[in-house]
């Protein structure tokens, strides 16, 4: 990910009691190990949930050696109720990684996770929507990417619907939505941090499929088309502001 972000590699040397390369301009670097059947308690530590995660056992990084820059800088950031400083390093990662998802399902537009979501619980994905079911298919790819499992609530909009704009996404989701056949519960794999589940690491997830929908989903209505000012209209208000004691 560094070289990608740099646009060149990263110049590795070789790390002096494990057998890994190391980035050899890193400011600090631990070096140690893990024991597969060895935890501990830790916590509580405030975290970028915006609560405190409370204390639970986690595995122990045993230190052997730590090596460093003259004079090095600790990089860090600040936590906590959203949006905080790790927030934008969450949206840099949606943005460096929309078009590879795109390149797996090439119908997805644009993608936002908002603040509000912290990273993970909520995605908004626009979609160049092509056939039935074409919704639910983008929830179930999304969910079987990567780290894309730990994502509580997917929300499915068409490609017109601007997902950048939370406000523009809900009023979609009030209005196009009927509960009874637009809603998906699954159960799956959660973040470490989640809160909601009765259980720790796993559990319910929700997908919205807010597009609009045709007969073969069973809906037999005309959908509505949304009020739109003609262009032929907006012109004549332009032209009449002066009229209108508007400058």
């Amino acid at each position: 990910m560094a070289g990608f972000i740099r646009g060149e590699g990263v110049e590795l040397v070789k790390a002096r009691t494990v057998d890994l390369m190391v980035p050899a301009q890193a400011e600090i670097v631990l070096e140690g190990y893990v024991l597969t059947d060895e935890q501990r308690m830790e916590g509580p530590f405030g975290d970028h949930t915006g609560y405190y995660s409370m204390p639970e056992e986690y595995p122990v990084f045993h230190v052997t050696t730590i090596t460093h820059r003259r004079s090095p800088i600790y990089p860090a950031t600040v936590v906590g109720r959203p949006p905080m400083e790790d927030y934008w390093m969450g949206k840099v990662t949606e943005r460096i990684f929309l078009p590879i998802i795109k390149m797996i399902m090439p119908e997805i537009v644009d993608m936002n996770m908002p603040a509000e979501g912290i990273f993970h619980n909520l995605v908004l994905v626009s979609i160049k929507k092509e056939y039935p079911g074409q919704a639910r298919k983008v929830m179930y790819g999304l969910w079987g990417l990567g780290l894309m499992n730990l994502t509580k609530t997917i929300i499915v909009v068409d490609d017109f619907v601007e997902v950048q704009n939370p406000s523009e996404v809900a009023w979609r989701v009030c209005n196009n939505i009927n509960p009874s056949q637009d809603i998906v519960v699954v159960e799956g794999p959660l973040d470490d941090l989640e809160v909601g589940s009765p259980t720790p690491k796993f559990g319910g997830k929700v997908g919205i499929d807010a597009t609009r929908k045709g007969p073969l989903e069973g809906y037999t209505r005309g959908w509505p088309p949304d009020i739109e000012m003609s262009t032929e209209i907006r012109e004549l208000v332009d032209r009449k502001w002066a009229d209108y004691g508007f400058q």
